[in-house]
């Protein structure tokens, strides 16, 4: 796998590619922002104040975090990069920098709540749809307190 490495402003447009890539292709997502509008958001939110890490150049997949709270905002791999281990690897550094994670997904994502279960997350809590995009979710934890 590609060495897996903090991103930069640089990274902004291929990481905002891999995000509305995968927006475009859910069709039970709400088409809520442009693709401008999403590489702001990656440049400005995810890489610009968070603590984010992408694997390959240009890459390949990418997760952000608060590293004060360890939660996980995002994590999205390129559409043929999927099911290569680079999600695990992005998510392992994330463990690797905090005793506790956390993260939303969305109920309809049957195959991110069983990527999340594979590694060690379980289900905290659900809503009908507390976000931006109105649909029901679920939060879930993992902590190294629970693997030992």
């Amino acid at each position: 796998m590609s060495e897996i490495r903090l991103a930069t402003a640089a990274d902004a447009p291929a990481c905002a590619a891999i995000l509305q890539s995968w927006l475009d292709a859910t069709p039970w997502m709400p088409k809520l922002h442009n693709y401008a509008e999403t590489e702001g958001f990656c440049r400005d939110v995810l890489i610009g104040a968070q603590r984010a890490f992408v694997v390959g150049d240009p890459p390949a997949a990418f997760l952000a975090m608060l590293p004060d709270t360890g939660t996980v905002s995002a994590l999205y791999a390129a559409q043929g990069a999927r099911s290569q281990g680079f999600g695990k690897g992005l998510l392992d550094r994330a463990k690797a920098e905090s005793d506790m994670l956390e993260l939303w997904t969305f109920a309809a994502n049957g195959d991110a709540q069983r990527f999340y279960e594979r590694e060690g997350f379980i289900e905290i809590r659900r809503t009908e749809g507390e976000n931006d995009e109105r649909l029901p979710d679920i939060l879930y934890r993992w902590s190294r307190e629970a693997r030992q």
